[in-house]
């Protein structure tokens, strides 16, 4: 399949424009600090002096993991569906968050082991009802693979947002993460698995040794593609796809918790490029995440102790991006208010 092709962003001469605006304003220079850096990278993606996050959209992908089979989690598949009756109705963290955030939210069944019908609100993209047991075979064909991929890749075009956020819903799928961040990355399956929605430490345990076992299973796995095809969720192949197609388009994008970042951790090893465009919003509290962090050298806006998923980090970390563009578009200069810059 084609992988977009990703320019990075910088621009040496829209740089220096956008720092002196930045340096121009009615503060110390660097005070104002993330605030600065991010709307000098927002400006650097909309190439633009007046960058603006007006139009914010959140994509909460929905998948099934044939990888629940091996008791993996702490809560049975059905809660999958389930939560996407939750958001369809509204009653969600990702729906509080979003609605008082002012933020589109789109709910897509990627892969979802129930069939619901045709549903407002509901976009079908579903590939397969859910992915088959890693620990057996790979997740996926490499044809279903190819058109998760290219179904995020799809849905993007059909979005009118300047910021993209990134939420997922899937049980099991904390155990899909962490096989990908292992595959991906090199790092010991022991710091990748985490409790997940609250797996006790037996639980933990057992849930660490079928990664072991799927990674040695499908140790013949060594691209991207192929890794992701034989650990992945139909809904992180969905992510990583729109996130390639956001970042081609110049949109901001906000990337949420654990599996959300392991849909980029495969993005930017098909395009490294793609990581300029990413705004990390928090640092989740599922264990493993700080690594894959570190490894992709990202700096997360916050740290609150998240593992919620369903894209609420996203949602809540848009009131840091409108106040980065806002500060550049509305507050006073030195000149403009009369105040005396800092000595020579």
């Amino acid at each position: 399949m084609q992988i977009p092709a990703i320019a990075p962003i910088y621009d040496a001469e829209l740089a220096a424009r956008l720092d002196r605006r930045i340096d121009d304003k009615t503060k110390p220079q660097g005070s104002l600090g993330v605030l600065e850096r991010l709307a000098r990278q927002i400006g650097l993606i909309q190439r633009s002096e007046r960058p603006v996050t007006a139009r914010p959209a959140i994509v909460v992908c929905a998948g099934d993991h044939g990888v629940t089979a091996e008791g993996v989690s702490a809560y049975p598949q059905s809660v999958t569906w389930q939560m996407v009756e939750n958001f369809l109705a509204g009653g969600a963290a990702i729906n509080v968050f979003a609605q008082q955030n002012a933020c589109a939210l789109h709910i897509v069944d990627t892969g979802v082991n129930h069939d619901f019908g045709v549903r407002a609100g509901l976009v079908d993209r579903k590939v397969a009802p859910g992915t088959r047991n890693f620990c057996e075979q790979a997740a996926m064909s490499s044809a279903q693979c190819e058109r998760a991929l290219q179904a995020g890749m799809q849905f993007v075009d059909e979005l009118d947002c300047d910021v993209l956020g990134f939420g997922e819903m899937g049980i099991g799928n904390t155990t899909a993460a962490a096989a990908l961040m292992a595959a991906l990355t090199g790092i010991a399956a022991r710091d990748c698995v985490g409790a997940g929605t609250g797996l006790d430490e037996q639980g933990v345990a057992r849930k660490r040794e079928v990664v072991e076992r799927a990674l040695r299973l499908h140790a013949d796995a060594r691209d991207p593609l192929a890794i992701l095809a034989a650990f992945g969720g139909f809904e992180i192949a969905f992510i990583a796809g729109a996130m390639l197609r956001g970042a081609q388009l110049r949109k901001v994008l906000l990337v949420d918790g654990f599996i959300v970042t392991s849909a980029l951790l495969v993005a930017s090893a098909l395009q490294p490029a793609v990581q300029d465009y990413c705004v990390f919003s928090h640092c989740s509290d599922e264990a493993g995440h700080r690594r894959m962090l570190d490894h992709l050298k990202a700096r997360p806006l916050m740290q609150l102790d998240l593992r919620l998923g369903e894209g609420t980090g996203s949602a809540l970390a848009l009131p840091l991006l409108r106040a980065a563009v806002n500060f550049l578009e509305r507050m006073a200069t030195f000149s403009s208010a009369s105040v005396s810059g800092k000595h020579d």
